[in-house]
Parts: C-alpha cells; sequence; structure tokens
C-alpha cells in the first residue's frame, strides 16, 4: 500500500559504563585503577534510497533505537562502540521534529544520509580520575544517554511530470495508456485516492518518470478535499500537464476548471504555480468537446501548449508525449528541495544552566549539567561528591540561593530529583 506519512520515536544508543577495577597482581603491589571506559552508542541515520517509493515500512513499526555501546572491563579494556541503525527512505522524503515542526532534513538525492539521533559517549572508567591526591579513585561514569526525538516523515513524490487537474478529468485514464501503470479507473470523482507513478518510454529510448495526482478541488490549498494530501506531491515535478474535461462531461466549465486549478497551485506555493505548463484536453471523442476546445484555444492558447486528446480512444497522446519530452530537456534537472530549508545557519550562545521554578520545585536545565548528571552514579559516594563539586564550580548553587531556595526544597535536574541541604 501506499504511505506517505509517518510518526516514529527513535533514540541513539546509550554509551557503556566506565568499569571501577583495581589491579591485583603478584609482584606488583598497589597496582592502581585499572577500569576501562565503556563504548560509544550507536547513532540513528536517514539514508535515501531509489528503490522506495513509499513509507509502508514505518506504518506498523514506529519505535527505533540504536545498539548501545558496551560497558567497560577491566585490565584497562575499553568496550566496544554500538553499532549504528541505518533506516532507509524513500528518496523525496521530508524530515521534521514531530513536536515543534522544524525541518531536519530534505532527502533529495540517492545515498544522502543525515545523522538524526547521535548516541551518547561511553562513561570513563576509574583509571581515568586517579590524581596525585586520590590515586585509587572507586568512581566510573555512566554511559551517556543517546539522543532521542519523535519525527514526521512526509514523503513528496519525486517526478519529471505532474498530472493535474479536477477529479474524473482523465489524468488515470492517461497514465494507463502511456506507461506500465494501472491505477484504479472508474466513472466518479476521487476514484484516485493516492499518487501514482509511471515511466514513460518512447521509440528513441529517451523516457521521463510520470504522477498521477488525484484530483484537485476549489479550495485545496487549505485542505479541501484532502487538498494538503496531494499538493504536496506536485512540489517535486519540474513541468505539470493539465488535464481538462474539454467536453464537459459533469456539468463543468473546462476554462473555469483550469483558472480554478491554477489558483490553487499558486496559492499552496507561488513556485509551482509558476511551473512549466501543458494542457492536455482530454475527452475529445465526446460531444460538445470541439466547441469547449475552441473557447480553450482562445483563452489559453496563446500562453501555453494545448494538445486535443481522448486518453480512452488514445488519440492525439503520440503528439503530447513527445512535446513533453521536448520540455523536459529544456529544463533543469535539479530537484526542488522544501522551501523550509534554512540558507544560513546562524549559531546563538545558549546560557550555560537556567534555572527555573515551578509547582515549588526548582528546575535546572541545560545540557551540560543535564549529562553530568545523567552520567553520575549515585550509587557511589565518590561520584555524588565529584558531582556536588561540579555544580558549584558551574555557579548552580549560588544561583539557586539568589532564585531563594531554602532547606528541604526539591530540586529538578534533568529526570532526578534532589532535596536541598545547606
Amino acid at each position: 500500500m501506499f504511505f506517505d506519512k509517518a510518526k516514529i520515536y527513535i533514540k541513539g544508543g546509550d554509551g557503556g559504563n566506565g568499569c571501577v577495577a583495581m589491579r591485583r597482581e603478584k609482584y606488583i603491589p598497589e597496582g592502581g585503577p585499572w577500569g576501562g571506559d565503556g563504548g560509544r552508542g550507536g547513532d540513528v541515520i536517514f539514508r535515501a534510497d531509489e528503490g522506495l517509493r513509499t513509507l509502508v515500512d514505518f506504518r506498523y513499526k514506529r519505535h527505533y533505537k540504536a545498539d548501545r555501546g558496551r560497558h567497560g572491563e577491566g585490565k584497562n579494556m575499553h568496550g566496544a562502540s554500538g553499532d549504528d541503525l541505518v533506516l532507509r527512505l524513500p528518496v523525496g522524503t521530508v524530515v521534521k521534529d514531530a513536536d515543534s515542526g522544524e525541518l531536519i532534513a530534505d532527502l533529495v538525492q540517492m545515498g544522502q544520509e543525515v545523522v538524526v539521533a547521535r548516541g551518547g559517549r561511553g562513561g570513563r572508567g576509574n583509571a581515568r580520575f586517579a590524581t596525585p591526591n586520590n590515586k585509587a579513585p572507586k568512581m566510573a561514569e555512566l554511559g551517556e544517554p543517546g539522543e532521542e526525538c519523535r519525527l514526521a516523515l512526509e514523503l513528496k513524490l519525486i517526478a519529471d511530470v505532474g498530472l493535474v487537474g479536477f477529479p474524473n478529468a482523465g489524468k488515470s485514464t492517461l497514465i494507463s495508456r502511456v506507461s506500465a501503470a494501472r491505477p484504479k479507473i472508474a466513472n466518479y470523482p476521487f476514484t484516485t485516492v493516492t499518487p501514482n507513478l509511471g515511466v514513460i518510454r518512447v521509440e528513441d529510448g529517451r523516457s521521463f518518470v510520470m504522477a498521477d495526482i488525484p484530483g484537485l478541488i476549489e479550495g485545496a490549498h487549505t485542505g479541501a478535499g484532502l487538498g494538503h494530501e496531494f499538493l504536496r506531491h506536485v512540489e517535486r515535478t519540474r513541468l505539470l500537464v493539465h488535464v481538462l474535461d474539454t467536453a464537459g462531461s459533469e456539468g463543468r466549465d473546462p476554462v473555469e476548471d483550469f483558472r480554478v486549478t491554477n489558483r490553487e497551485l499558486s496559492l499552496y506555493n507561488p513556485v509551482i504555480g509558476q511551473r512549466p505548463q501543458v494542457i492536455a484536453a482530454n475527452k475529445m471523442d465526446l460531444p460538445d468537446s470541439v466547441h469547449n476546445l475552441a473557447r480553450l484555444k482562445e483563452a489559453y492558447g496563446e500562453e501555453y501548449d494545448l494538445f486535443p486528446i481522448s486518453a480512452a480512444t488514445g488519440a492525439g497522446l503520440d503528439a503530447l508525449i513527445y512535446r513533453i519530452i521536448d520540455l523536459l530537456e529544456g529544463l533543469p534537472q535539479e530537484l526542488p528541495v522544501s522551501e523550509e530549508t534554512p540558507q544560513h545557519v546562524v549559531h546563538r550562545p545558549e546560557p550555560r544552566f537556567t534555572v527555573t521554578r515551578e509547582a515549588g520545585i526548582f528546575l535546572v536545565g541545560g545540557k551540560e549539567v543535564e549529562r553530568h548528571v545523567a552520567m553520575t552514579d549515585m550509587e557511589r559516594n565518590e561520584a555524588v561528591e565529584r558531582l556536588q563539586r561540579i555544580i558549584q564550580r558551574m555557579g548552580i548553587e549560588d544561583a539557586l540561593k539568589e532564585a531563594g531556595i531554602k532547606e528541604g526544597d526539591t530540586v529538578k535536574i534533568g529526570k532526578f530529583e534532589f532535596e536541598y541541604v545547606e
């Protein structure tokens, strides 16, 4: 089945824990600390793959986690790093943060990769904490937790040509005539509810990819008739073929239909509204088509290439296809990326930590202090004392006093809560 949207949870691998060990060998008195470091956790990586056309794999599995690093061991042996988790996505997938909507990546090239969740670094073993004043430390760091987030995946089909037009204009019949695509075809609106791709080849060996976009109606740019579900698939195309019901078989006016559809395209994205177009005046085998064709030529014949066709009988399709190929050869090959892709990244300095108060609890935030807390083994007094020294050196204790903290108040840092003691 065709799925073009998915929401998933991903997590980088946690780092391995450092080891607390002492060297105890014959003839080596007071061998000292000998605990190795933990290994780094694996990253979660997205890779674009031309062999995929849908996000169906993420429909049934929504949680992904990379391998954690192995723990350090005695004899100063470091743990192995966790394996990266590589997830393949169709070319044309846009990756966003599911909570903030921030654009993370736009995968438009085969093999393009992006790291979306980094693994945590491994904790240091007690051999790393030996000092002249403490030659036998009995503490080690825990592994750093891997990054985690919820992501929204959105596929925008990549095709050379997109078929647009009102429902039941004959788009699906057209693509079934000129390619091996076999979309559902019936005589009622919105027969096509998902985009279809077809490859068109001509005798001289040239070819292109055509996308059959489900029908658009007035108000599509606001989401009417699932407009947003369909319109985004037009963004990746280089050329639009506007299919019109020239016979007005359902009481429609093809001249008005052309105006309305183009208006919806421009309102959704002005760049799409300016994309090159060819008019396919379809259903020329039905009554009233000749009269409406004359009106279309009068209204748009000077601005657009107009081809009278009958998708049902195949009349006029060869001329249309060869004209499309000639136009594509004169258009740039570069694929348009998302309009939201930042052109310049400005790195703004963030505060080292923040102190806020909420419901009587003092919340201390900041990546650095949260990392120190997460990597501290709270079961070892020596490790807790080290954390207290770090908090004091960072100025967090002074900031808490300025915020009005008192004996017995609760302080929360990351996932841990502490009772404040003078």
